[in-house]
């Protein structure tokens, strides 16, 4: 007879998801409170969403968020995908070279990168602002836009480009319609990273920024110094902004492939239906 396995491994699973979701559970719940207590409810109300929309700051602090994401996910996303290609067309050398020096930012400290990048933008005599915060956060996406396309290319035939040319396709057509759509997943991947990379960041943020410009995490930091339950109340509606994302990250693939009549997770994509 097999031994029976302990579940100590779902035990600690379980205790894992309870540290990680009773906190942003805790969170949702008081920010319906009617009082300003963040430890005892007191009774339902939305008070603090009121005050939250009315709040011209707070609400221009998540609008510079998102223009600021949204700019630099495109922005590193195209850059970062048209980069990972190129070096999938260079010598062995020249990819490890690169490789490397690309995965440095992402294994350096957040604090040491934004310290450089305010350096280098006073010693240009950049005035800092939503521009020197905009390409702070297109520099630090790059990285990880090429991490996550990189694998999808080497998978690729490499003589795929040359094929589709040789049948007539320009570059430009065989980079478009041939090459994009067998790494889409990784480019996806990609931009996905990099826009939750930099809805989130706050270190390097805060460090490039100026005359005002605050993103929503630099606003949380000012706000948390003192009691103020419309923190709540908006990091209530960036999870379920994330959440909705998500869902629909993963639903729509499945709607998609069963139109199709193909398995949801078929990676090469055959569109053939099954009998």
């Amino acid at each position: 007879m097999k031994k029976q396995k302990r579940p100590v491994g779902k035990t600690i699973m379980i205790l894992a998801l309870i540290f990680f979701y009773l906190p942003i559970i805790f969170m949702i719940v008081f920010s319906f409170n009617e009082s300003r207590s963040l430890t005892n409810f007191t009774g339902f109300s939305l008070r603090w969403y009121e005050k939250m929309w009315n709040d011209s700051e707070m609400m221009e602090s998540l609008y510079t968020t998102v223009i600021v994401a949204v700019l630099a996910t495109v922005i590193s996303t195209i850059v970062g995908t048209i980069s990972a290609i190129g070096l999938s067309k260079s010598r062995k050398i020249v990819q490890d070279v690169i490789l490397q020096i690309n995965d440095f930012p992402i294994m350096n400290p957040e604090i040491v990168t934004a310290i450089g990048l305010m350096l280098f933008f006073i010693t240009l005599g950049i005035e800092r602002g939503f521009m020197t915060m905009l390409l702070a956060h297109i520099a630090f996406c790059i990285p990880y836009v090429i991490l996550s396309v990189m694998p999808k290319i080497r998978s690729l035939d490499p003589n795929l480009a040359d094929a589709a040319m040789d049948l007539g396709a320009t570059p430009w057509q065989a980079l478009i319609k041939v090459i994009v759509p067998q790494i889409k997943v990784g480019i996806f991947s990609g931009a996905l990273i990099a826009f939750t990379m930099s809805f989130d960041d706050f270190i390097i943020s805060y460090f490039v920024t100026g005359r005002g410009v605050k993103n929503l995490s630099i606003m949380v930091y000012t706000m948390s110094k003192r009691v103020n339950p419309s923190i709540n109340a908006i990091s209530t509606l960036v999870v379920l902004f994330i959440t909705i994302v998500l869902i629909a990250v993963n639903v729509i693939p499945i709607i998609r492939a069963k139109k199709l009549g193909i398995r949801p997770g078929d990676i090469k994509g055959d569109k053939t239906p099954r009998i």
